[in-house]
């Protein structure tokens, strides 16, 4: 449908996987321009690793993607950004530590296991771990639903390839 982000975001994905990035990069495009994240997050991994854009090239367009993804409700981009903020780039333990407590407390699992490597090194105190790890031990539990397990049974049958995501 037009201007559906989601059908976009979804041609994109095709594109991708048949190796048609500039394809998968125009439907991705459209998407992000109508605010979905998953689209911006995978803009972002499109500038990241240089498919179908050159490796090196946009480094302000995959900060600018990944930021907005995060922004709007991607976990992974939070990840990803914790990751950079705090190891990768600017050395910002504190953002980064924002970004990955933000993440957890969402129910994201690898950025509650981050937490709790830089917790044992001292890098993130007692209470903001305590915190991140009841929010995220809740969201885990609140989307808990049999519905669910059915639906990620069938996902990794499929071999869980959607886009970058």
């Amino acid at each position: 449908e037009a201007n559906d982000p989601a059908a976009m975001s979804q041609m994109g994905i095709c594109c991708q996987r048949k190796g048609d990035y500039a394809g998968a990069h125009k439907y991705w495009a459209k998407a992000a321009e109508l605010g979905h994240a998953e689209a911006h997050y995978n803009l972002s991994v499109m500038y990241s690793e240089g498919y179908g854009v050159g490796v090196g090239r946009g480094k302000k367009k995959e900060w600018y993607h990944l930021e907005q993804a995060a922004i709007g409700g991607n976990l992974k981009a939070r990840y990803t950004l914790g990751i950079r903020e705090g190891w990768c780039s600017n050395h910002n333990s504190e953002r980064a530590n924002k970004h990955l407590i933000i993440a957890a407390n969402q129910g994201h699992d690898d950025s509650m296991k981050k937490l709790k490597e830089i917790y044992a090194s001292g890098m993130v105190g007692k209470e903001d771990f305590a915190a991140a790890l009841r929010a995220h031990q809740a969201a885990v539990d609140a989307t808990k639903s049999p519905q669910r397990e059915v639906a990620a049974e069938a996902r990794s049958k499929l071999g869980g390839n959607y886009g970058f995501l």
